[in-house]
């Protein structure tokens, strides 16, 4: 079973705490954070759409497409 969190799409300390939301399984919630900013978050990719064309993830985008993915290890100093 794939967990899944809620992400703001505009991150919380750039505004978004009672902004729109979406839920992503963690693999890819993770994978967003890792590579790209909370900034970059809020002025470019605050929604679904924005995130799925962003040239950042288009690797991963790819890769996970082709995947069976259960669990990745990327979040910065957590396992």
């Amino acid at each position: 079973m794939q967990h899944t969190s809620r992400h703001h799409l505009v991150p919380r300390e750039e505004g978004g705490r009672h902004g729109p939301t979406a839920d992503l399984c963690q693999p890819c919630h993770s994978t967003i954070h890792v590579l790209l900013d909370n900034k970059e978050l809020a002025r470019r990719y605050h929604t679904i759409e924005a995130l799925q064309t962003a040239e950042e993830l288009q690797k991963y985008l790819h890769w996970v497409r082709r995947s069976r993915v259960e669990r990745i290890s990327n979040r910065r100093g957590k396992r």
